[in-house]
């Protein structure tokens, strides 16, 4: 069953983040950086860089949803050309999520993110164990010795990598996964034609209409 999309604006995130840098909120607002949200150097990226939108996604391998919303949201920024995709991996389902982003994020490092992240999301169900999801990456063809050696090299960095876009999601008070920030909106859309209004919407906000 599809959820009910939703969309909320960010822009009240970055008005939340101009009052406590005045003092006038507590700690948890803080801690929303949204210049790290949107180019943490650390952070998997496709699409167009040049991109005149940006959506950031939070998903993990083990949420059906996220899985039914991948190939639609490939082909958003397929067909658009001109927008910037920033993956946050956010593992928070199981302790197969934070292996499966950990095989991704080592995969960066070799310049096949998107491919591990595609084999992954196309693997079927909520309940994916380790083994399943080792056996999509090898089937993908990455060089397997790399990335066993950059997920060792390379380990604190992707720990890191994995809390910041956790105490992101925190500060932005996400609850689940997908969550998509989609220029200065948010939305939870499973579908095509969700994504392709929320572009528009976004280009109409940044064009002060």
């Amino acid at each position: 069953m599809q959820r009910r999309a939703f969309v909320s604006s960010l822009f009240l995130s970055i008005c939340l983040l101009s009052a406590a840098l005045m003092g006038n909120l507590p700690v948890q607002a803080q801690t929303l950086d949204v210049d790290a949200i949107l180019h943490d150097p650390d952070a998997p990226a496709g699409g167009n860089p040049k991109g005149d939108v940006t959506i950031v996604a939070f998903l993990d391998y083990n949420c059906p949803y996220c899985k039914k919303s991948a190939p639609e949201l490939e082909k958003i920024v397929k067909t658009d050309g001109h927008i910037r995709l920033v993956y946050k991996d956010w593992p928070i389902l199981s302790a197969a999520s934070v292996y499966g982003a950990k095989l991704a994020l080592a995969a960066a490092y070799q310049g096949q993110y998107e491919t591990v992240h595609k084999a992954l999301m196309d693997l079927p169900g909520r309940r994916i164990k380790e083994d399943a999801m080792l056996a999509a990456v090898k089937a993908t063809g990455v060089d397997m010795g790399r990335l066993q050696a950059d997920a060792a090299t390379h380990a604190d960095a992707i720990t890191a990598l994995l809390r910041r876009n956790l105490d992101q999601a925190n500060a932005l008070g996400l609850e689940g996964t997908p969550v998509y920030l989609v220029g200065p909106f948010r939305t939870s859309t499973l579908d095509y034609e969700g994504f392709k209004q929320a572009v528009a919407d976004a280009r109409k906000k940044q064009a002060g209409q």
